[in-house]
């Protein structure tokens, strides 16, 4: 194993599931390898369902793997598993705050558990609700806070031991613009005092504009991994989408296209038609004359700088946002 403060090897989680009476085996993590440094933040990419959360609950000791292995500061994911639950927080999309208690009341219970006398945990507490800005808010009981309140407080909450790592899941899921910018800035804060972050997001903008690096996760498998700006720049391509009337429409335009057109890669998806080529400022004008003399009328166009997006759609022939927007 490396010098990597996360470090994961073939690691790997099945589930057996009933569906008419029969056992079947379902394979959640199909053999992940991360290699994640000190003082990073770390995201997961990828749809509901490919996989991001599970590796997390792995990490988090909350799922014990199928198979391979994995370290966390050193410590064996498998044996040492007190060991990891001290230096690392976890933060679930569900949080963990009692609703009935005040966040002042969640805090100090969470610093207990950690060990800390009454005296500590209340001034560990304390500093926390300063510096989340809590103080508003902190002697009020959880059930009455605003989602970007309570997201304050679970992050509190698994920072309030001074972990190496943290862990969170779908950290802005839910939250107004201005809770997800605050959010943001406060897990930068982490990263710049040395704290690793590894979070689980299907956010595009999220990946792209918070994370150093990123691993895009489809199907329980990592697809593709590296710096937002390196996985973009490995496209190399523009990207052109179509808009058409109908999902038929699209596909006719595809194959007309995938014939006549210098697109690299052409992938019709619902009543869209997505290409990467060169130039595309320079080429859209004769394909929209091709297309109209095919009598293939185009409704909207958007044409783009690579993405995240296409990083996505290269690897897995989908788009993830279309996914989201229709999952």
């Amino acid at each position: 194993m490396s010098n990597s403060i996360i470090e994961t090897k073939k690691l790997r989680k099945s589930f057996i599931t009933k569906a008419k009476g029969k056992k079947q085996l379902v394979e959640a993590v199909k053999g992940i390898d991360l290699e994640i440094g000190k003082g990073e933040i770390f995201g997961f990419l990828g749809p509901n369902g490919a996989g991001k959360s599970t590796t997390q609950k792995m990490l988090a000791t909350l799922l014990l793997p199928s198979a391979g292995e994995a370290r966390i500061n050193s410590y064996d994911l498998c044996t040492q598993q007190q060991d990891i639950r001290r230096c690392i927080g976890y933060v679930s999309q569900s949080g963990g705050t009692d609703s009935l208690s005040t966040g002042l009341e969640n805090l100090v219970l969470q610093a207990r558990l950690y060990g800390l006398d009454e005296v500590t945990a209340t001034k560990r507490a304390l500093e926390f609700i300063d510096r989340f800005q809590m103080s508003s808010f902190a002697e009020r009981r959880a059930l009455s806070y605003s989602g970007g309140q309570r997201r304050r407080l679970d992050l509190a909450l698994g920072m309030i031991h001074h972990p190496d790592v943290l862990l969170l899941d779908e950290p802005t899921v839910g939250l107004d613009p201005q809770s997800r910018a605050y959010l943001w800035k406060e897990i930068r804060h982490l990263r710049d005092e040395g704290i690793t972050v590894l979070l689980t997001t299907h956010y595009l903008d999220e990946a792209d504009k918070l994370c150093d690096t990123i691993a895009i996760i489809d199907n329980g498998e990592i697809v593709a991994s590296g710096a937002p700006t390196q996985l973009k720049d490995d496209i190399g391509a523009d990207s052109l989408v179509f808009g058409f009337a109908s999902e038929q429409t699209a596909r006719q335009a595809q194959a007309l296209l995938a014939e006549k057109s210098p697109a690299e890669k052409t992938q019709a998806e619902d009543h869209f038609l997505h290409l990467r080529l060169s130039q595309g400022e320079q080429v859209l004008p004769a394909l929209l004359r091709l297309l109209d003399t095919r009598h293939l009328p185009v409704q909207s166009i958007s044409l783009a700088k690579p993405s995240l997006d296409d990083v996505f759609l290269k690897h897995t022939g989908r788009s993830l946002r279309e996914d989201h927007v229709h999952g």
